[in-house]
């Protein structure tokens, strides 16, 4: 029988059916525990897998598909490298909160790189428009702008006052999503609202921290009744990149890609060479300088996990 990973709670896992939308328990066979990986979890939501049916019903999953694209996390477990988030997505939402929470716009740009080296369509939405002030709004348009030059896609929008959310139901409809953010920057609540039905729990801001309580503590696929269906996911603190050269980190920025061949060296690193036209263009403002800050980040990064 072949399904879908709906649902994984860590040790069991729910598979929808494809054939007749039945949901089934399932647990995985110890062989895949055995595989030698760096990430925490041999299966995600959205995989596609093949199982049987044993006694009451239970499945056994016993083979996975190949994943046309995933996104992971660092892994709070040491032993490990990275944990898969969500896998087969069609386009992953980066929830941006300008405040309650406040979202870094190195978390932003982590998120955006995992998207470009893992072939997925990011969608940039700023939440929570209904609770800023005039000097604020501008602030977001102007991180607004510099995110739609580089060629990304982006939506102000508030689950309160409904801004844009038709807009949006337009982008996710009949396909597979994924809502990224901090804890408490609103997932929960924008799923709620694009389908007030599925109540999903969700939780206040800390006043203590101004920082969001963890609500979701799993993945689960929820259905739109509009089409298509979402990824609910625990708020992420940082993703990761695994099996990336420190060479490659440069592909995963378009604006720093696009430059690289104005530089002098076809091999330039864009770190203190001579004639480096990215270089020049975070002079003149052209690049960001947050951006390129997470760029030596993460080559440093990926440099630290070849050495090991």
């Amino acid at each position: 029988m072949k399904g879908k990973i709906i649902k994984s709670t860590g040790s069991w896992y729910q598979v929808l059916e494809m054939e007749t939308g039945k949901i089934f328990e399932a647990r995985i066979r110890g062989k895949f525990k055995l595989i030698k990986t760096r990430l925490t979890n041999p299966l995600a939501v959205g995989d596609f897998v093949e199982f049987q049916l044993e006694q009451d019903d239970v499945a056994w999953i016993t083979k996975i598909e190949q994943r046309r694209n995933y996104l992971i996390r660092k892994s709070v477990n040491l032993s490990k490298e990275a944990h898969i988030i969500a896998s087969n997505i069609d386009v992953a939402c980066f929830i941006f909160t300008l405040k309650h929470p406040e979202t870094s716009l190195g978390f932003l740009d982590r998120f955006l790189a995992c998207c470009e080296a893992y072939n997925i369509e990011p969608l940039l939405l700023f939440n929570k428009m209904d609770v800023l002030n005039e000097p604020e709004i501008e602030l977001v348009k102007d991180i607004e702008f510099v995110y739609q030059d580089i060629g990304y896609n982006t939506l102000e929008i508030s689950s309160y006052s409904q801004l844009n959310l038709n807009d949006l139901q337009e982008l996710l409809k009949d396909r597979t999503s994924v809502f990224f953010g901090h804890s408490g920057c609103g997932k929960s609540t924008l799923v709620n609202a694009l389908q007030p039905g599925l109540n999903i729990k969700t939780s206040e801001i800390s006043d203590t921290h101004l920082k969001g309580k963890h609500t979701t503590t799993f993945a689960q696929m929820h259905f739109w009744n509009f089409g298509g269906n979402v990824i609910d996911t625990p708020g992420v603190r940082e993703f990761a990149m695994i099996d990336i050269e420190k060479e490659e980190v440069q592909h995963y920025f378009p604006e720093i890609f696009r430059k690289r061949k104005e530089c002098k060296f076809h091999n330039c690193m864009h770190i203190n060479e001579p004639k480096c036209a990215v270089l020049e263009a975070l002079e003149t403002g052209e690049i960001q300088e947050t951006r390129y800050s997470t760029y030596i980040k993460l080559m440093d990064e990926a440099e630290e996990l070849s050495q090991k």
